[in-house]
């Protein structure tokens, strides 16, 4: 039987790589002159934390690192924008989640693109990890093609590994 292991992790140290990247163009752009706001990866947590004078600066600064994201190779979708700033004195504070694994809801959706499918396979949940198995890898990559071509609806970049055959 073939299979291959569904995840969605990010590198954390490409991540951190990304984050001083942003962090140093922030520093040297000149619309950000005479910032004393801030921009760190917690690594424990997994989080972003950006701390900015004004709710315009913190917006750019999100941008400016999706923008390093990109250029590092990882996915923009892996970070969760959903919890809104607050204010902690003159600054602006947002705290934004680094997604890593699978939620029990993504997870659904994408057992159910799969069954959907009618392709002959069979997916099983395992912690944060779904696990396809198939007699042939043809359909092991049809299952792979399927969920690239709905990567928007999923919302959450995803690797496939462990591929066996």
């Amino acid at each position: 039987m073939a299979s291959f292991d569904i995840i969605s992790k990010v590198d954390p140290q490409t991540m951190d790589n990304a984050v001083n990247v942003a962090r140093k163009e922030i520093m040297n752009r000149y619309d950000f002159r005479d910032t004393k706001g801030s921009l760190e990866f917690d690594k424990k947590n997994n989080e972003v934390h950006i701390s900015m004078e004004n709710d315009m600066r913190l917006q750019h600064t999100e941008d400016v690192l999706i923008g390093k994201m990109v250029k590092q190779g990882l996915d923009a979708t892996a970070l969760d924008f959903s919890k809104e700033p607050y204010a902690s004195g003159a600054m602006v504070k947002k705290d934004i989640k680094v997604k890593a694994g699978i939620d029990k809801e993504t997870s659904k959706k994408i057992m159910k693109l799969i069954k959907d499918s009618k392709a002959k396979v069979s997916a099983a949940m395992m912690d944060e990890t779904i696990r396809v198995t198939g007699k042939k890898i043809d359909d092991l990559q049809q299952v792979i093609a399927l969920l690239r071509t709905n990567a928007e609806e999923i919302g959450m970049p995803l690797q496939y590994v462990n591929m066996k055959s």
